[in-house]
């Protein structure tokens, strides 16, 4: 729940506290919110168990957290076996190697056949989507106003 506050926040938070309710206050204060979140823990934990009692046994592996949308999809998806021939289709296409060799027609130029190569781990053909380092041998460098 709150693991997405940073230090800087934390802090912030504590200094706006002492701001607010002032150093005598502010342990009577850590105190009661503390009491009221334990309080709230237990009525959940006691309406979590009444509702798992009253379900059944048929429901013995239910969990509250497949009542969130995306995680009830995505358990139904796993388990759907018609889906996992749709992912290992999706996962046998090359999308990479399919747009540089679009891309090497558009520009005519020929496809080499793909041999692996172990630096960045694609294939034969250039990644054409990553900023050359040197220009070709027959372009001429970008013109440079501090060298002259």
């Amino acid at each position: 729940m709150f693991s997405d506050i940073g230090a800087l926040e934390l802090v912030t938070l504590v200094v706006l506290a002492v701001l607010i309710f002032g150093p005598e206050k502010l342990p009577k204060m850590i105190q009661d919110v503390s009491r009221v979140i334990r309080k709230i823990r237990e009525f959940s934990d006691g309406a979590k168990a009444d509702i798992r009692s009253e379900l059944g046994p048929e429901f013995k592996d239910f969990e509250f957290e497949d009542l969130n949308p995306k995680n009830f999809i995505r358990k139904q998806l796993a388990e759907n076996e018609d889906f996992k021939e749709l992912n290992e289709l999706r996962s046998s296409f090359d999308l990479k190697k399919e747009m540089n060799e679009v891309a090497d027609a558009v520009h005519g130029r020929e496809t080499a056949p793909a041999t692996p190569t172990a630096v960045n781990g694609s294939a034969g053909t250039p990644d054409l989507l990553k900023k050359q380092d040197k220009p070709d041998a027959g372009e001429r460098p970008p013109y440079d106003s501090d060298a002259t």
